[in-house]
């Protein structure tokens, strides 16, 4: 019976820390964002608060399935693209990654974390641009990185390609371009642009067995759509 006991009470108080553990990290993540969202207005569609959501679900998709610490993920992923804002501002001069860093500082530093975890969330966002610098070390970072990706292929993926070429003011299409020597963030940068240069290398670049699941269908259907796109644009499909 006192055997009994002990452990009914030894399990209650393990229940307990984990629902205080949960509420403690409930209470970060509302902190976070409450925090993070005023930073996306007046920022383009293509890369808006909506797009930070998506990505959040893609990490608590992939995020178990690679045994990160979920805490620092969501964090990370809720701040990835704080600075987004700069980046369009001076069309493509700064680095949202490194500019995100700096605005995600204090409220990072003031979460009842350890120093480690702290460093981990800030790497994460450091890292996770396409076309940074910062490679990936941790798990967590490279799941960020991977949902990030996600959400530029696949039919979002066309659909935000289109939407950031309308954003710039871009054409439709420019076949008489080699695509190669066209400037972002100009009439050029089209959705095919967009497609050639970054989109269909990204499924190579994906770091996580996971993530990788979710690409290879991606990356077939926008396969599909630029080819069919292509062809009608020809008056041949």
């Amino acid at each position: 019976m006192v055997r009994r006991t002990v452990k009914r009470k030894l399990a209650a108080g393990k229940r307990t820390t984990v629902d205080q553990n949960q509420a403690s990290a409930g209470a970060m993540m509302a902190e976070v964002k409450k925090f993070a969202q005023p930073f996306f207005k007046g920022v383009r569609g293509s890369h808006d608060w909506e797009h930070t959501l998506r990505v959040s679900r893609l990490c608590r998709r992939i995020g178990p399935a690679e045994d990160v610490d979920m805490t620092v993920l969501m964090i990370a992923a809720y701040l990835h693209d704080i600075g987004r804002y700069h980046q369009d501002r001076s069309k493509g001069a700064v680095c949202h990654a490194e500019e995100g860093v700096k605005i995600a500082g204090p409220i990072i530093g003031s979460l009842p974390l350890d120093p480690e975890r702290k460093e981990n969330i800030i790497h994460c966002i450091r890292a996770h641009r396409f076309r940074g610098e910062n490679r990936p070390r941790t798990r967590e970072a490279r799941v960020l990185f991977d949902a990030d990706k996600l959400d530029a292929i696949g039919a979002v993926g066309v659909a935000r390609a289109f939407l950031f070429a309308g954003e710039v003011g871009a054409t439709l299409h420019n076949p008489g371009i080699d695509v190669e020597e066209t400037r972002p963030y100009s009439r050029d940068d089209t959705g095919f642009r967009e497609y050639k240069v970054k989109l269909s290398k990204i499924s190579k670049r994906i770091l996580t067995p996971e993530g990788r699941k979710l690409a290879r269908r991606r990356h077939a259907f926008m396969k599909n759509f630029f080819d069919r796109f292509l062809e009608e644009y020809e008056g041949k499909g």
